[in-house]
């Protein structure tokens, strides 16, 4: 039985490995092309480079799912296409045991992905941001629209560039009072230490008076709630964070009295993120049993992309749908992979 746990293991571990790849390197040229618009002086085709190397975890992430699904319905499917599975079956092998003999190397590449969502991408999309963000001169003074916004009481701030560790460059604050701007500032630099927030050369802009008045500070001391560890979560997108920040940031924006839909969205999108690639092996286990187990390879792959679109096309309309109408985004979550699970189950019970 150990010969063919590991026999099963290496035609669906290297069928899954051969399938990321692929996909990984067409994500790579396909960025490439897309970065070749935005090089100038500063931002070089070397840095370009960077930028992209530095996003392949997150890609390897969004794809692995996926590249599992295919993976295994390329993997088992060529078992089945040289009868080595019915001679499986016919040794006393059970559906059950051949289902978890697959599994137990899918394990390896969930908890790869766990990996790469946890301690790799918060920061890796936060240095590549942030390097190219100041290659390409996001940190002037006038780049609101290339920024990261927030909210803290009666005051929006934008930051054009937060870099990891506690760095900000081009930081804007606007202070409103009774629904007008009082006062607005812009500051090149903002270096945490000590526990606060200290800002370099600071041009204030004041709207109360007739008159608009500006005055230039050296430095001045910003005293906020805002920590680099929740700035770190604010300068990528929310699917990029880890559980345990993304956990962390949740009870912040409700301590201020600001919505955490989109954040609860994607806490509980990565916290079931394994449980959804396991569904989509069992779909992959119970095509190759079922409708797939005499059709050509070429059909297999197609039926499997085709599958993984619907899955994710699913993802993406219930995951908006539960912040726009307000249902539990965890229902919104739940409900493909329930779905996964249940067509799963219901095609190995008949081919069992």
């Amino acid at each position: 039985m150990q010969k063919l746990n590991r026999y099963i293991a290496r035609a669906v571990v290297g069928a899954v490995a051969m399938v990321l790849l692929l996909v990984l390197g067409l994500d790579f040229i396909g960025k490439l092309i897309d970065q070749l618009d935005s090089l100038q002086k500063n931002y070089t085709f070397f840095e370009a480079l960077i930028y992209i190397l530095w996003g392949l975890p997150r890609s390897a992430y969004e794809y692995l799912p996926y590249a599992v699904l295919v993976g295994c319905l390329i993997g088992l499917g060529n078992l089945a296409s040289s009868s080595e599975l019915v001679v499986m079956r016919a040794a006393g092998v059970s559906v059950g045991r051949i289902v978890w003999m697959v599994l137990k190397p899918v394990l390896l590449f969930i908890l790869l992905g766990v990996a790469l969502g946890e301690y790799v991408i918060p920061y890796a999309d936060q240095a590549a941001e942030s390097r190219r963000a100041i290659a390409l001169g996001y940190s002037d003074e006038g780049q609101a629209r290339r920024g990261v916004w927030h909210r803290e009481a009666n005051e929006f701030i934008q930051f054009n560039v937060i870099q990891p560790g506690g760095n900000l460059r081009g930081v804007s604050r606007y202070r409103f009072v009774a629904g007008k701007l009082e006062e607005a500032s812009f500051t090149h630099q903002v270096e945490y230490r000590d526990g606060v927030w200290h800002e370099t050369s600071v041009l204030i802009t004041d709207f109360t008076g007739e008159q608009l008045t500006t005055k230039r500070l050296p430095e001045r001391e910003w005293h906020t709630d805002l920590t680099p560890k929740l700035l770190d979560i604010v300068a990528v997108p929310p699917e990029a964070q880890s559980i345990e920040s993304l956990h962390e940031y949740v009870g912040y924006l409700k301590e201020q009295g600001l919505k955490s839909s989109e954040y609860n969205l994607a806490f509980w999108q990565k916290l079931l993120q394994p449980l959804a690639t396991a569904s989509l092996v069992l779909i992959a286990i119970s095509f190759v049993f079922g409708p797939l187990r005499e059709v050509t390879m070429g059909q297999r792959i197609f039926t499997g992309v085709v599958f993984g679109i619907v899955f994710r096309l699913i993802q993406s309309l219930l995951g908006p749908s539960s912040i726009v109408f307000g249902f539990p985004p965890l229902i919104a979550v739940l409900v493909p992979i329930g779905l996964c699970l249940l067509l799963g189950f219901f095609l190995l019970r008949r081919a069992a």
